[in-house]
């Protein structure tokens, strides 16, 4: 387009702008005429004005021929993602992790969420689909960064966002750990073979421990070594986060894997209240009696002094009851068949999982001890908790029920975001990649949040895949050369979630 200055016979000049982009002169827009040279100089101002204003909203007309076609796409300069910034990119601004001004940081957050590859392939990744070209040292110098200085700084905002969500109560916080296992033989320090949650019992591992808050929300993580026991990390990450937010009074969760007579006694030295899950048969003999007692109907539960400071609160689920039976038969027809092949020994008589149903027939047979197997049927469908607190027991059972998204925390982090396994070698290296696994998990839950306050259909997932189709084009207008940018919402799925999202 440009302004054209016609002179009419009359001697008064008229001011068009003018399109030749099909071959023909087109009027696209009549701005006045005059006599007066200042009047005619000022509408070509306008003019031009009035082109640089469409130029940057302008349409490429299709039309006509296959030549305008070729000549369209000949001018695209670049086609990339443009959907997961504009929707991941918009709720990490939100959490406040924009505050750590590093634009790469971003970039791998955003990258876990989107594309969980190893640190070389999100090179790939960033280049073909966001047209974003890193080199290798570039991200290895930043993990570097990321470990000296953000990781405080990271689990700040998480936990001040999570604390306005939640309207200021951070009174209940639940614990776990899991671990993540390496693609390596050596060990090292941090890296060591332990009891792995994996079975990956052969190969190198960390132990991940992760406080979370009510909703599932991640407020702080450690790391540490792979054959640590899980129950002597507990107290440390609490004391540390409570510590560091000045809280007087907290409610700890945790299921029976961390439930050990050190940690209740340290949990009490500390002035923590907790409910635990409890390992009911390992009770004393007059305990457990009382509990089988019980006779607990479907949905009914009771609670029972333990001690002084302690109470046991029991409940039965009928469901609970199927499962339990289901897995016990399901472990014996496994057993069976180990026996019928020949493939247990002696050896294999331990109170792992199901093998504490064998016993020795003879000197070196092996048999299912079927009383113990049946006598194990009473405690089908039995729930217990361990509380000090002064909740009555159906609060006991809400609140660790709850406990659940611990663990759905661990699985989307092992599943989808692919925490592991973890192929770096140094320390703090291993740090930054779980610091960049917490804030894409945080992003997650916030967009989890966000969707179902929106009474959204959509699950998290299901709009990171539809924002990974939203692209945007870069063009050369052939006019002038200036570039022009056009994000494209062009299905109903598309168009629903950027109605959703404001984009």
């Amino acid at each position: 387009m440009f302004v054209r200055q016609k002179k009419n016979k009359s001697g008064v000049v008229s001011v068009q702008v003018i399109d030749k982009s099909s071959g023909k002169y087109k009027v696209i827009k009549t701005l006045g005429s005059s006599s007066s040279i200042s009047r005619v100089e000022m509408l070509v101002k306008e003019g031009e004005h009035w082109i640089k204003s469409q130029l940057g909203q302008a349409e490429i007309d299709l039309s006509g021929t296959q030549d305008a076609f070729d000549k369209f796409i000949s001018n695209i300069q670049q086609v990339t993602v443009a959907g997961t910034e504009l929707l991941l990119g918009k709720i990490f601004d939100e959490i406040g992790f924009s505050k750590i001004k590093d634009d790469l940081f971003r970039k791998l957050v955003l990258s876990r969420l989107c594309f969980p590859v190893s640190k070389v392939r999100t090179i790939d990744y960033l280049k073909k689909y966001h047209g974003i070209e890193i080199d290798e040292d570039r991200i290895y110098r930043y993990l570097d960064k990321l470990y000296n200085k953000q990781k405080d700084l990271v689990q700040q905002i998480s936990y001040q966002h999570t604390l306005r969500i939640l309207n200021n109560q951070m009174s209940i916080v639940f614990y776990d750990v899991t671990t993540l296992y390496f693609e390596i033989d050596d060990q090292d320090d941090l890296r060591k073979t332990g009891f792995s949650k994996e079975g990956r019992h052969q190969n190198p591992q960390i132990v991940l421990g992760l406080l979370v808050s009510v909703g599932g929300y991640p407020l702080a993580y450690e790391i540490f070594e792979g054959n640590k026991f899980e129950g002597h990390t507990m107290l440390p990450v609490i004391n540390a986060f409570k510590k560091k937010h000045t809280l007087d009074k907290m409610v700890v969760i945790a299921d029976s894997g961390l439930l050990s007579s050190n940690n209740i006694n340290d949990l009490q030295r500390e002035g923590y209240e907790f409910i635990l899950g409890a390992r009911i048969k390992n009770e004393k003999q007059i305990l457990q009696k009382q509990i089988l007692s019980l006779k607990l109907k479907n949905g009914e539960s009771a609670i029972l002094k333990k001690d002084e400071h302690t109470n046991l609160v029991i409940s039965y689920s009928l469901s609970r009851h199927k499962k339990d039976q289901a897995n016990r038969e399901k472990g014996l027809r496994k057993l069976e068949k180990q026996i019928s092949s020949g493939k247990l020994t002696k050896s294999h008589i331990n109170n792992r999982g199901y093998n504490k149903y064998l016993k020795l027939k003879g000197e070196i047979n092996v048999e299912i001890d079927k009383e113990k197997f049946n006598a194990d049927g009473k405690w089908d469908g039995l729930k217990g908790y361990l509380t000090n607190t002064g909740l009555n027991k159906s609060e006991v059972i809400e609140n660790y029920s709850h406990l659940w998204r611990i663990e759905k925390a661990f699985r989307i982090s092992k599943h989808d975001l692919k925490i592991r396994p973890i192929y770096h070698r140094l320390h703090h290296r291993i740090e930054a990649h779980v610091c960049i696994a917490f804030v894409a998990y945080k992003v997650f839950k916030e967009l989890e949040r966000q969707l179902y306050q929106k009474g959204a259909r959509l699950s998290p997932e299901k709009a990171i895949d539809i924002a990974k189709t939203i692209y945007a084009i870069k063009i050369i207008n052939p006019l002038n050369n200036e570039i022009l940018n056009k994000t494209l919402i062009l299905n109903d799925e598309q168009k629903y979630l950027s109605q959703l999202f404001d984009f």
